[in-house]
């Protein structure tokens, strides 16, 4: 009966419409929109709880598939389905929305903009984010990929933090701008190889007509049976195109320099909503399309796109070593965690897709952990410099405690949600490539070096001058804050609640894209038998 039901239409239209709605309401209902957002989020987290029990992991690959017509004369639909990797996504950005939105209670309206707006565009984001994870159509896909750079270019731009001086607003207009055009950027280049898997679908005829397809499925079995016989030089500067947009989303290193001043700028929920949930998208699209719809050329270019991974986990990690900002310091860590996930998605192993994927969830979750309590701690003292700080623990132990907790999730401590995933990561890395998988793992120790120092400089010794007016976290920061460290404990010591349902996605991707785990090596006697 449940999947007889559109449920992801539904999933993914109640926070549009919710957003419409409160957009509508009269401009002095502020507290009303705010309580009308957290409601909306809260629906859609039942709507996706629905979803994942009824998923079947050992069922059909997509579930809850939906099938219309959209543009006949383009080959294109509006099809959705559900896939386990997918689904914890999903699960990700239904948990994080309403804790973002009740973190930034206050980040509009007290200062003039409007409150309705603010939640506005907010609950826009997750139903584009949300559409976006559940498309089986390549250009329903891509419409919404892109659409979701405009709200957040306003949440960045018009809502950033509550420095209105003219300085200050004229860095968060740069910062907007930045993340807008690099990510357009991307988005154009995509343009080009989605249009171009068009007219190929249509050359080889896979929609049985004159026409091609943008349909995901069709292509993908299309690529599997070799029947997508195209020059490979074609379908690799597919595959770039594609790559592209998804590594500046992402964003992998070189492409990486928007993310710093658009974290800093904007305000923390809205930084966490960028770099937790609509940052997964691109990680989410090397696994779902450069991976499926090209997998010759993502083997051809995997050395080139782990070794630029690889740079990205230590650059990341000394440059957030060096930093005098603690919001940009977290922001460079996200930089070094990128970088492990796309590690564990090219090296095309079971081990290491898994763990990327369980990355995912895992450093959404520790990221908006640390990155809100940092921004409790930065509105209270009213300086983001890490000198300013010290001695906090003394007069606000469970934000100086949570604080510890969430750092010790961001440098993988064993125990904790992040760990297996980095573990499984470097697992799976090292079955293949053990050179990289070494100097990944250099990483720990570089991010034991930037945590436990924060935290020494920050909450240790002396109380200094400006840091008594920190208070402790009041009840609304401990909703926020006690639902993440619940889940980092959680998926720390029972891994598998989420694993049951990646797993089986992973399989999947591992076989469509004809993907083997390396064969284990063991040393051999004179008889050739095993010692």
């Amino acid at each position: 009966m449940v999947n007889n039901l559109p449920w992801l239409t539904v999933l993914w239209a109640v926070p549009m419409v919710g957003a419409l709605v409160i957009v509508l309401l009269p401009a002095t209902a502020r507290h009303l929109a705010k309580y009308a957002a957290v409601a909306v989020s809260l629906v859609v987290l039942a709507i996706s709880i629905v979803v994942a029990v009824g998923f079947s992991p050992a069922g059909d690959r997509y579930q809850f598939v939906e099938s219309h017509t959209w543009i006949p004369s383009f080959g294109t639909g509006y099809i959705l389905g559900i896939d386990g990797i997918a689904l914890a996504l999903v699960m990700l950005t239904a948990v994080l929305v309403p804790l973002l939105l009740i973190a930034g209670w206050n980040d509009a309206g007290d200062s003039g903009r409007s409150t309705h707006t603010y939640v506005a565009l907010t609950l826009a984001v997750e139903a584009m984010v949300l559409i976006s994870l559940v498309a089986l159509d390549v250009l329903l896909f891509f419409v919404f990929f892109e659409a979701m750079l405009i709200p957040l270019y306003f949440l960045i731009g018009g809502f950033g933090r509550a420095d209105q001086s003219a300085e200050a607003t004229a860095s968060r207009s740069r910062a907007a701008l930045k993340f807008l055009l690099y990510n357009l950027f991307g988005g154009l280049i995509m343009l080009a190889a989605v249009i171009a898997l068009y007219v190929v679908t249509a050359q080889v005829g896979i929609a049985g007509g004159a026409s091609g397809t943008f349909d995901f499925r069709a292509i993908v079995a299309a690529v599997a049976s070799h029947q997508l016989a195209v020059n490979p030089a074609v379908l690799n500067a597919m595959f770039l195109g594609f790559m592209f947009a998804f590594a500046v989303k992402a964003p992998l290193w070189p492409f990486h320099t928007w993310l710093p001043g658009a974290a800093v700028e904007a305000t923390p929920a809205t930084a966490v909503l960028m770099m937790a949930v609509v940052d997964k998208v691109g990680t989410f699209g090397m696994i779902r399309y450069c991976l499926q719809l090209f997998p010759d050329a993502a083997t051809y270019f995997r050395p080139f796109i782990i070794t630029l991974a690889t740079i990205a986990i230590i650059y990341g990690a000394i440059v957030a070593i060096g930093q005098i900002d603690v919001m940009r310091l977290i922001a460079y860590t996200s930089i070094s965690h990128f970088g492990f996930i796309v590690v564990g998605i090219f090296v095309m192993t079971s081990q290491g897709q898994s763990g990327s994927t369980l990355y995912m969830v895992n450093h959404g979750i520790s990221t908006a952990a640390l990155f809100l309590i940092a921004g409790f701690l930065v509105s209270r003292r009213g300086s983001r410099v890490i000198a300013d700080f010290g001695g906090v623990q003394k007069v606000a132990p469970v934000l100086a405690g949570t604080f510890l907790v969430a750092g010790m999730a961001t440098l993988a401590l064993p125990g904790l949600a992040p760990f297996i995933s980095e573990f499984l990561v470097l697992m799976g890395t090292f079955t293949r490539y053990p050179v990289f998988a070494v100097l990944a793992a250099t990483a720990l120790v570089l991010s034991s070096v930037y945590v436990l120092w924060l935290y020494q400089r920050i909450m240790t010794g002396p109380l200094t001058d400006g840091s008594e007016k920190v208070h402790d976290l009041l009840p609304r920061d401990i909703a926020v804050v006690a639902p993440l460290i619940a889940l980092l404990i959680v998926l720390g010591v029972y891994p598998k609640l989420a694993l049951d349902v990646i797993n089986p996605a992973v399989t999947d991707t591992l076989t469509t894209i004809g993907a083997h785990d390396p064969a284990p090596s063991a040393p051999q006697t004179a008889e050739g038998a095993h010692p």
